[in-house]
Formats: C-alpha cells, structure tokens, sequence
C-alpha cells in the first residue's frame, strides 16, 4: 500500500500472484533473471546496514499492519525466512506514512522491548484483516494487548519511551534511504529493493530477494 494510493497496482499483483507462477514467471527466475529498473531498483546512494558477526546480507521488509497486501504477503514471506541461509539476516521495519502507521509502528516497537513482539505479530494482522478489529488509537491498542495477556499500562509507556522514538527515527531513516513509498517492500543490504507489486505477487517478490541476495554477495 503506497503512501497516496497503491491499491490498484498492487490489486492487480496479488490476482497474478493468486494464480501462482507462470511459466514465463518460472522461466525469468530460473534464466533471464529479474530486469533492473522493471523487477527491482539499485540505489544510487546505499542505504545503511545493521549486521551482526556472522552475517553477510541484510534483508529488511517495510511493512504495516494495517496493508491487506502485507497480510497478504505474510505466510510466504514467513516460509522464505525458514529457508534463508545462515548468514542472512533478516528483519522488518514497520513504516510510518501516516498518523496511523506512525502509531503502528511505536507500538510494534514497544512489544520488541517488553519481548512480545513475535508472540503477538500473527495475532496483529489476524485481528485486524479477519475479525475486522480498528487498532487506530492507542486505548483501542492497549485493549487488544490486554486482552492478549500483555500489560496494557506498561505497553502504553514502552509506546512513549525514549528508546522506542529512538527506533522510530532510525526506521524514518532507513525507510527515506531506500526511497521507500510503498508497503509491502523488501530492502536487500542496503544497495537494492523490491516490492511485490514491481515483482508480480509473493511468489516473486521472494525469488527477486533470492536474485538480490545472490548480487549482494557478488558485489
């Protein structure tokens, strides 16, 4: 979902991505390779990179709750990660275009402080997209998390506290240096992205990653 309106555009990816895989898909993948400029962009100025001993690439995915093409996007990107080999390391940055994202994203980042953030990531998106909860204000916040075994009060606190704005302005950051201006959006060691519309659906958003990872270590 685009800052303005990405609805259209990543609609019509997610139709191609329902129906799987062409063979022409299969075929760019496997041969051709994905396109510069039409499947991904390289950045002219490399974003930074935040990796662990141990770790050679960094994968980040942009996402917000609230993107039906993120709930969308969710299980595969969820079974890409089980695979990815062991010296990538993966993380996702909440965005904040809006009011709402911004408040998304202090309180994606106050359940990592309070250890909570992975329990309830799934619930997030289920709570929102399938039983159709509004989480736009942070009273209607701290009584999902309440209700989902998490302190209310303390979660509330963790939302306002200097080290989650701290994480706030360093994702403002990272989310400006790759140009990002729309979610669902992988960001691949801080030289290129893609997004799953660019890509064709879910299905090549992770095999562009896969591609991407590859060059990285080239590079």
């Amino acid at each position: 979902m685009q800052r303005r309106d990405f609805s259209q555009h990543l609609l019509a990816a997610g139709t191609l991505a329902a129906a799987g895989l062409t063979r022409s898909g299969q075929a760019l993948a496997q041969k051709a390779g994905p396109v510069e400029g039409q499947h991904y962009v390289r950045l002219s100025t490399p974003a930074p990179v935040s990796l662990p001993e141990g770790k050679a690439v960094e994968v980040v995915e942009f996402f917000w709750y609230g993107c039906p093409h993120c709930f969308a996007f969710e299980p595969t990107l969820e079974n890409w990660v089980k695979k990815l080999p062991a010296d990538v390391q993966f993380r996702q940055v909440p965005a904040a275009f809006t009011a709402t994202y911004q408040l998304h994203q202090r309180m994606f980042y106050a359940l990592e402080e309070m250890g909570q953030q992975a329990t309830l990531h799934r619930r997030l998106f289920s709570a929102i997209h399938q039983e159709g909860k509004r989480l736009n204000s942070e009273s209607a916040i701290v009584d999902f998390a309440k209700a989902n075994g998490v302190d209310g009060d303390k979660l509330a606190a963790a939302m306002k506290s200097f080290s989650v704005n701290t994480k706030a302005a360093r994702a403002k950051q990272l989310s400006e240096a790759y140009k990002i201006d729309g979610v669902p959006a992988l960001g691949i060691n801080g030289r290129y992205y893609t997004t799953v519309g660019q890509a064709g659906g879910p299905d090549r958003a992770v095999a562009v990653a896969d591609y991407l990872i590859q060059l990285s270590r080239k590079a």
